[in-house]
Formats: structure tokens, sequence, C-alpha cells
């Protein structure tokens, strides 16, 4: 998957030659949105979905500059299927359930713009965040069931009763990123930009030990990886 990821940043950016300088602005604002691709064990959870980014630029030289930045991500609702009994321990129904997540940040990094001539301008990006990620659980189903998924922070000992919302769980983890894009010069203090970044979150451990989960593994990582693809501007 980096080999793949580095493949396409490398791609992207050899579009942009010849290269400009960036623009000397001291202090610039970004805004921008796009798509969101939910990567790993995740993907099989949540669906990938929508990004909003707003962030503040300070560059202290042309060639290198530090942006805090929030994003926000929004997960596309995900249906998996669970065994629902009518009471604890009676004849299991195959019974829907959804869950609807989001993934926000606000992270600290370092931009690198190689100094070069023309109206576009590579850079490249990496740094550190901390992450929220909301989940929310519903089914139509009425019943008990078994629910363990380190994705949905949900890992019951024992059967439970379920009805339209199950719950409503979140994790708050650092996490960090990494990747690049390219400036497009619009006029003297605007850009335009396109940009593919990869996020990978320090995920809570869920404890399965008291789960009667055959072939469980005694706890499992919620870590969450991420690919947003964003287009916006710089002015």
């Amino acid at each position: 998957m980096f080999r793949r990821f580095s493949f396409f940043v490398i791609a992207v950016l050899a579009t942009a030659l010849p290269a400009a300088a960036q623009d000397d602005k001291p202090v610039q604002f970004t805004i921008g949105g796009g798509y969101t691709a939910v990567l790993g064990a995740a993907s099989d959870r949540v669906g990938s979905g929508g990004n909003f980014t707003l962030g503040v630029l300070f560059k202290p030289s042309p060639v290198f500059g530090i942006q805090g930045e929030y994003g926000w991500n929004g997960m596309k609702q995900k249906q998996l299927s669970l065994p629902v009994s009518g009471a604890p321990g009676g004849s299991a129904v195959p019974t829907d359930f959804f869950a609807d997540a989001n993934m926000q940040y606000g992270a600290a990094n370092l931009i690198f713009s190689p100094a070069m001539g023309g109206k576009t301008a590579p850079y490249f990006l990496t740094g550190l965040g901390v992450y929220y990620r909301p989940v929310s659980i519903s089914t139509p189903g009425v019943g008990y069931t078994t629910i363990c998924d380190p994705y949905w922070y949900v890992c019951y000992p024992a059967v439970v009763p379920v009805e339209r919302i199950v719950g409503k769980r979140s994790s708050t983890d650092f996490g960090m990123n990494f990747g690049g894009g390219v400036n497009f010069a619009i006029k003297d203090s605007t850009s335009m930009f396109v940009e593919v970044r990869y996020h990978y979150i320090w995920g809570p451990t869920i404890d399965t030990a008291n789960v009667p989960v055959g072939g469980a593994p005694k706890s499992l990582k919620a870590n969450g990886q991420f690919l947003p693809i964003t287009f916006g501007f710089r002015f």
C-alpha cells in the first residue's frame, strides 16, 4: 500500500514541472475539500466519504512553512449483518446493523516547497495531530446479540439487548500524516492546490478476553488509516 501511495504522489508531482517558487506572503489561509478513502481493516466497518479542511500557513522562508490545520472527514454508513435472538441463548436471526462515523483532527505540519520557477509549485508535508473519531451504531432489529468490533469501539462480554440506537462511542488519539501536493498560481497572493495525504492513527486497545467470540485474540487495536485527496485554495 505504501508503495502504491508513493508512486501516486510522484506521478502527481511530475505533472507540476516546470514548477514555481512559492508565494512569499508570510501568512496564508487555506480552505479545501475532497474525497477520503478508508484504508486497512476499518474499511470493512465504515465507508469512504468526503472531507473539509481549514488551515493557516506561516512561511518564514519561501522553502519552509508551518501549517496549523483542522480537518473533518465524513464516513459513509456501513452495513453489517449480526445474529440476533429473541431471548439470550435463543435461536439467532441475521440482522442488519449500521455504523455512522466521522474523523476530525487538529494537526501541525511542516511543509517543504522546492524553489523552482513557473506557474506551478510542488510541496511535501508531514506532521502530528490529535484525532477524534465518533461512531453511532443502530439497528432495526429487536432482540439480543454479542458485538465485538474494535472499529466500533464495542466489545460486550455477553449477549445484550439491541434496539434502534445500540450506542454512541468515540475515541480521541494521536496520529501522524504525510503526503504532497501541487500549488497552481492564480494571481499574486492566491493559489489553487491539489493534495494527497496519508493519515495513521494510533487507536485504543479493545479487550476481548471475556467475550465469547471463537478464535478472537485477547485484544484488538482500533488503529485508523485514511487517504484524503483534497482540492482547495490558499490566499
